[in-house]
């Protein structure tokens, strides 16, 4: 680029001033059709990778790996046309000969930039989670996977606010993912019955009413290799309620918070029509005529 320059110059009369001024504005034009010429190639560049990776989505559904190597590639690009209209010889020997440069760009790896993108690498290559996989970190922050970039990694909460967390924090957390490899998820649920209730006919209720849900699958393996549901237990003796508990299989793409909804009201009607009572806490008040 500068050898261009260079005889773009020697080709110009600067004896007068109006030569002078003549091979300024040849100066300025040439500068300015390069950084338009740039400016287009660099777009063009940016929607071609773009392009490559949106078909590649389309045909290997969106993945984290993908998205990140797509952001590291765009920035691959701007970086390159940032230095374009510099020398690449003198970069060369000015990076990578001397040796005080080189100790400072090793420093600059403790930085929380470099920190990021390289945790973000890290994050893509090995993956405890992907793009859409619902999450929860050690802290209590849980949502689900948006997207990642180079520097951050944006999870949607169950009120729809996003919370932004840089790659190089995500990688120090301990996550729960409740999407891990498409395994059936499972939670436990606890209902209080009274203590005049049918202790096997409440058992079988609840899990009558947990197999006929739609939300619900059978998990459980038993001897013979074969899932079934999982059967209601009388685990707890409580201060004014006996705890029939069940465990609850489901699709990892089930809300938890939509199951739980399902099966705590579906169980609530189902109790009910059986007249076997749900206590609650309740006070006596006696009043006295002294």
């Amino acid at each position: 680029m500068n050898e261009i320059v260079s005889n773009v110059q020697e080709h110009m009369d600067v004896s007068t001033p109006g030569s002078y001024i003549i091979s300024a504005i040849i100066l300025i034009l040439f500068y300015l059709s390069l950084i338009v010429l740039c400016y287009f190639a660099w777009k063009l560049l940016q929607k071609l990778n773009h392009k490559i990776f949106e078909n590649l989505e389309k045909q290997k559904g969106r993945s984290m790996s993908l998205e990140f190597l797509e952001r590291i590639i765009s920035f691959g690009i701007t970086f390159f046309f940032l230095i374009l209209p510099f020398n690449w010889d003198d970069i060369g020997k000015s990076i990578f000969g001397s040796a005080a440069v080189l100790t400072a760009i090793i420093g600059l790896a403790g930085q929380d930039v470099i920190k990021d993108i390289l945790a973000g690498i890290q994050i893509s290559m090995y993956k405890p989670f992907d793009i859409g996989d619902r999450i929860e970190l050690d802290d209590g922050t849980s949502g689900i996977v948006e997207k990642i970039t180079m520097r951050h990694i944006v999870l949607k909460r169950i009120d729809t606010l996003r919370v932004v967390i840089p790659n190089s924090k995500m990688n120090e957390y301990s996550v729960v993912n409740y999407s891990y490899e498409d395994v059936p998820r499972s939670v436990l649920l606890k209902f209080p019955v009274s203590f005049r209730a049918n202790i096997r006919k409440t058992k079988q209720v609840i899990e009558q009413t947990v197999k006929n849900s739609p939300l619900t699958i059978p998990g459980k393996r038993m001897a013979d290799g074969t899932f079934d549901y999982a059967p209601a237990y009388f685990i707890d003796l409580g201060n004014s309620a006996l705890i029939i508990s069940v465990t609850v299989y489901y699709e990892d793409g089930t809300p938890t918070e939509v199951l739980k909804d399902e099966i705590n009201s579906s169980v609530f009607d189902a109790l009910a029509e059986n007249s076997i009572e749900i206590p609650y806490n309740y006070t006596n008040v006696v009043m006295r005529n002294e």
